[in-house]
């Protein structure tokens, strides 16, 4: 398949394709996507339904073993229904592995893990990346290589990866900078639609900076000193403009807290008012196995059970030390195990 050339020119950084623009009309074509008889909901003012669990490819993914287990988990995850795949330029396994997975010797890298299953089996994904690098050449270049790594010519939602702060969101929004990049990006068919992602409460102001599609952030992430929650400010600020939300890292407290199970937290997650679905990370046929049932049983968790476990997480969520409420964390980059174990 023909990549697009990235071209470009001085101060706004304006990107053109050249040659013929193949996939424009398909990009803005309707899909329809095989969930396989699990449940869906409609992705924010995308038109696109979407299973509420999405295929998270970061960590844990990046640390198998084996490629070989890698590509028979993805096309098990596509064969029963999990078509939303998650990753980002960045996720590799040059982190500290995730509890109870070794380090490997060699490089993995998550968009190249996935190349040789998306190249064969792309229209039947709903692709998302991220782009990291804020200086506008080179997130044109994380962009490129990220097309060249998953093997395909267009993506379906390319996000802004991990919005730090306020002085990061002005940042990216001077002209012919990262905002003005993805907006180049879905004008010309490279992506069908744009989104953000990130854990602060600052991400409330994105909504403001540009007609985004989406937004995926940390489950309810606050601490001691700054005690507002995700549900009180930036929901509300992406429902407003009828963006799809996705919410992140909900098992992650099973790692921190006894007594509380990938399960139930994944049902605690998926019974939340406001967001469309849950990225989770899997790492095998049988975590997604696991998944799958979930979704398929799932049931909205009574009230009564929502605060037992809403108690249960409060130790977690004000717990400072975990490296993903630190001021400059870039998500998938994490390197101690040791603060979250």
């Amino acid at each position: 398949m023909e990549r697009r050339d990235f071209l470009k020119k001085t101060a706004g950084v304006s990107l053109a394709l050249t040659g013929t623009n193949l996939f424009a009309s398909s990009c803005n074509s309707a899909i329809n996507y095989d969930p396989k008889g699990l449940p869906t909901t409609l992705f924010g003012s995308t038109g696109v339904r979407i299973p509420k669990i999405v295929l998270g490819l970061g960590s844990r993914f990046c640390h198998m073993d084996k490629v070989e287990d890698a590509h028979e988990m993805l096309n098990y995850a596509l064969d029963n229904g999990f078509y939303y795949w998650d990753t980002a330029h960045v996720y590799d396994n040059t982190v500290a592995p995730p509890i109870g997975k070794s380090k490997s010797s060699e490089l993995i890298i998550s968009e190249e893990r996935m190349g040789g299953v998306v190249k064969a089996r792309r229209k039947e994904i709903f692709l998302s990346t991220k782009v990291s690098a804020r200086d506008p050449s080179k997130a044109m270049k994380e962009i490129e290589l990220s097309l060249k790594r998953l093997q395909t010519d267009k993506l379906d939602m390319l996000k802004i990866h991990n919005v730090a702060s306020l002085e990061d969101i002005d940042e990216m929004s001077k002209k012919g900078h990262l905002i003005d990049i993805l907006i180049k990006m879905k004008e010309q068919g490279v992506t069908r639609f744009i989104g953000f992602s990130g854990h602060v409460n600052d991400l409330k102001e994105m909504p403001k900076r540009a007609p985004f599609d989406s937004m995926l952030i940390a489950m309810n992430h606050y601490t001691p000193k700054r005690n507002t929650k995700h549900e009180e400010t930036t929901i509300p600020a992406a429902k407003e403009k009828n963006m799809g939300i996705l919410l992140m890292k909900a098992v992650r407290p099973k790692e921190t807290i006894e007594g509380l199970t990938a399960p139930d937290l994944i049902r605690y997650a998926l019974s939340l008012d406001g967001p469309d679905a849950v990225v989770v990370g899997m790492d095998s046929v049988e975590v997604v196995k696991s998944n799958l049932a979930i979704l398929n049983n799932f049931k909205k968790m009574t009230p009564e059970k929502m605060k037992e476990l809403a108690v249960q997480l409060q130790p977690f969520y004000r717990h400072e030390n975990l490296p993903w409420m630190q001021p400059g964390y870039c998500d998938g980059k994490w390197t101690s195990v040791s603060a979250i174990s």
